[in-house]
């Protein structure tokens, strides 16, 4: 069966409690694909937690906890028909512990709705996802100002947000007068999926129709074939069923495939059964796609969260070491020589050490301002040299861009991000 129509992902961030799942479920709940009956349960489900107006978040908030909590633990993916797309929806989690699932999240999106709330307006949070969507490659970005019933619908509180956003959009290069800014409350539903009738001042699309405003995502199905591994699972009367998103090529039944680093560092062979999306069977699928495969000569215990399935005529590299270009963002005293924090690369978690400091650089030029800085704080960027304390598979930006930007995280927070520019690979 093929697909009607090209697949997006859309990722929804933003900070903990700015109405992220309750958008997205009303849109899905407006939009007919969540039955009454359903919502009512939910709205039930809702009350007897005292948790009011939380039944539309419930329907992206399936993990028990999370709806005692009313907080969003773990990625969750619903999918959502456009005028133009198949939409794959990424709800990402705004809260503090929960930014390394968001940095999966934004690392497989092509758009961004970044959520704001009109009461609170800018949190201190709302930079660190703004960089993380930049260095994830996310490009498109809409900015949903939410809660507007909160605020009584006024223009001026929108206005304001808006030009405070603005401000961080242009911090991290970003074009505010070319991003949209919608108005909204995800709550009441007002443009959402229907056109607002409490704000007769703004002009602009709902978030629906933003969807089909973003442009096409540039498909990468020229570069060899990479899906890095988001989850195994184990099914009955299939086997190991390894999910993820192919980052870039064509991926077809019947190919040779290389499962990297593996357990062992050097990989395993295997050739490809079957390839599903959206419980339909495939016989290709191909960059953009999430899909759930079957490899024939690949267990349980040969692959994890982590791994890269690639076309086994062309492997991605597992790498000794590697030079980057790293901007610091959030470090709580200087990043220094020696610094081992995790490394956040696709969809892998590695310990890395700095193992030099090859040149502080300007940011906007990519000049060289010092060599050999003794350090970096917050707000440097710089081109250093790595080496993984573990297996860790990544290319280059000039090779494969979307399979060398990472972000680097320690003790609860985003440190720094990155993208690698030259590797030295495992002998």
């Amino acid at each position: 069966m093929a697909k009607e129509k090209p697949n997006m992902n859309v990722v929804f961030v933003g900070h903990v409690d700015a109405g992220k799942s309750t958008i997205v479920g009303r849109a899905m709940f407006d939009g007919g694909l969540v039955p009454e009956q359903e919502m009512k349960k939910l709205r039930e489900e809702a009350e007897k937690h005292g948790k009011v107006g939380f039944e539309f978040a419930y329907i992206m908030d399936n993990i028990k906890e999370e709806r005692e909590r009313g907080v969003t633990i773990d990625l969750s993916y619903k999918k959502l028909m456009t005028q133009k797309w198949q939409i794959t929806i990424i709800d990402a989690p705004g809260h503090r512990d929960f930014v390394k699932n968001m940095i999966t999240g934004a690392s497989q999106a092509d758009a961004a709705f970044l959520v704001i709330a009109a009461p609170s307006g800018v949190q201190p949070q709302t930079t660190e996802h703004l960089w993380l969507l930049r260095t994830m490659g996310v490009k498109n970005l809409c900015v949903a100002i939410n809660k507007m019933d909160a605020v009584e619908y006024k223009e001026e509180t929108f206005n304001k947000v808006k030009a405070d956003v603005g401000k961080l959009l242009q911090g991290v290069g970003i074009n505010p007068e070319q991003t949209t800014f919608i108005a909204c409350s995800g709550l009441k539903g007002d443009n959402i999926v229907k056109k607002s009738e409490n704000m007769s001042w703004y002009k602009g699309p709902t978030i629906l129709e933003q969807f089909d405003n973003f442009p096409a995502p540039e498909l990468p199905t020229n570069l060899p074939m990479r899906m890095p591994v988001q989850d195994v699972y184990d099914i009955t009367g299939i086997g190991t069923v390894p999910v993820g998103k192919i980052e870039t090529g064509i991926m077809k039944q019947g190919m040779k495939v290389k499962v990297l680093p593996g357990r062992t560092g050097t990989g395993i062979e295997g050739e490809l059964k079957t390839i599903e999306m959206h419980h339909e069977t495939l016989a290709q699928a191909d960059a953009g796609d999430n899909v759930g495969i079957n490899i024939r000569g690949v267990g349980k215990k040969d692959i994890a969260r982590g791994d890269v399935v690639c076309d086994s005529a062309k492997p991605v590299p597992v790498v000794e070491e590697f030079i980057a270009t790293i901007t610091v963002i959030n470090h709580p005293s200087v990043l220094a020589k020696g610094y081992t924090p995790v490394f956040h690369i696709h969809t892998a978690q590695v310990p890395c050490q700095f193992v030099e400091l090859i040149a502080q650089i300007d940011p906007k030029t990519g000049e060289t301002i010092k060599e050999n800085p003794d350090f970096l704080k917050n707000g440097d960027s710089a081109k250093v040299r790595i080496k993984p304390q573990g297996n860790l598979c990544l290319e280059t930006q000039k090779d494969n861009a979307f399979m060398s930007r990472f972000a680097v995280r320690d003790a609860g927070a985003t440190v720094a991000a990155g993208m690698c520019t030259e590797i030295t690979k495992k002998k």
